[in-house]
């Protein structure tokens, strides 16, 4: 008797739903699952000349690649981040005492070109008066200030939670660095049951996705994120850590970084720093036709140049799903569907060519 499904297709439905089962049962881990399994791809090169030079002892190697992690990229950015939530808790002391007694409008905004008059009725409107802001802002967001204010300073609270998520990333990565050798020989035994006419390409294309997405997404946001902060603290710009953690998170949304530094050259014209505002304009115009031009298109995409679209959706499903983790995952889920979906369409065995500007070299 003829089965009614062939055997291989459901093996693949019975794998797929033991996969979700998995994801069900350990959502709490897949989001340091995931930024493990990331931060090992695109770090994979640098650790294998590691195992090199260890001899081979992956224990070592991955001891040592970890320590390397936390001091250069855990550290930072946990400074950073810990330095900008102190500057943001600044402000919204600011805006609380704004809102009591409320804040006659600055000259600079003023004195600001083409926008300063609007922008001074809207300041008349919403801070000039007590109770103006917070009134505004309940209307827009349904909260009151003082609620607002309180997730703000609770947002510290949560530090307990980033941290055992981030032990929970680096044990996971411990073992990525350690078996990966292991789980790559088991994922390709799969992959060729699942894929079998596709897998060895499809094998190939994920892991240069992913390493390339974020190796060059991450730096070229943390090299614009310090060297446009370092510019805002040479400009006398206030609260420039802050300034300089937006910067760089913008930086990954093609337009985000220009448009910070503009602003802020803009804030140093309007406060009467002329020469401090055309520096920093120009800096950061020079700084930004470096990155797009030479070291963007080299460092990001690998096989699959993402387009701005998804980059974009990738980036803010990313963040409302994970949180500050998900600026990396989102862009590489969508660089993986846009290689999948790619790798889907050349359908080589069926005799369907595709044009040459959609191949994936």
């Amino acid at each position: 008797m003829q089965p009614i499904l062939p055997v291989h297709l459901v093996a693949r439905f019975l794998l797929v739903l033991l996969l979700a089962a998995v994801v069900y049962f350990f959502s709490d881990f897949v989001v340091p699952g995931l930024a493990a399994l990331i931060i090992g791809f695109a770090s994979w090169p640098l650790y294998m000349r590691l195992l090199r030079r260890c001899q081979g002892n992956t224990t070592l190697a991955a001891s040592l690649a970890l320590i390397l992690i936390i001091a250069l990229l855990i550290a930072p950015l946990s400074a950073a981040l810990y330095y900008s939530i102190k500057e943001a808790s600044n402000l919204f002391a600011w805006l609380m005492t704004a809102n009591r007694h409320g804040v006659a409008t600055p000259d600079w905004i003023v004195a600001l070109p083409l926008v300063g008059d609007r922008l001074s009725a809207y300041w008349m409107e919403y801070l000039s008066e007590p109770h103006a802001l917070g009134s505004w802002i309940e209307m827009i967001s349904g909260q009151h200030i003082g609620n607002i204010y309180r997730m703000v300073l609770s947002a510290t609270g949560n530090a307990f939670h980033l941290m055992l998520t981030t032990l929970f990333m680096l044990i996971i990565l411990l073992f990525v660095y350690k078996d990966g050798h292991r789980m790559v020989r088991q994922l390709d035994t799969i992959g060729e049951r699942v894929l079998p006419k596709r897998w060895e390409r499809f094998s190939r294309v994920v892991p240069a996705t992913i390493s390339s997405t974020v190796t060059g997404m991450g730096l070229i946001a943390i090299g614009e994120g310090v060297v446009l902060g370092v510019a805002y603290w040479v400009a006398g710009v206030p609260s420039h850590v802050l300034l300089g953690v937006i910067t760089g998170f913008m930086a990954l949304i093609p337009g985000g970084a220009p448009l910070c530094f503009s602003l802020v050259s803009l804030y140093l014209i309007g406060s009467g720093n002329l020469l401090a505002g055309i520096g920093l304009w120009s800096w950061g115009a020079i700084e930004l036709f470096i990155v797009d031009k030479t070291l963007r298109p080299r460092l990001v995409g690998g096989p699959v140049k993402l387009p701005f679209l998804p980059t974009f959706f990738g980036l803010v499903g990313g963040v409302k799903t994970m949180g500050v983790i998900g600026l990396f995952v989102g862009p590489v889920l969508m660089a993986l569907i846009v290689a999948i979906w790619r790798e889907w369409l050349l359908e080589e065995n069926d005799g369907v060519v595709m044009p040459p500007s959609d191949r994936i070299e």
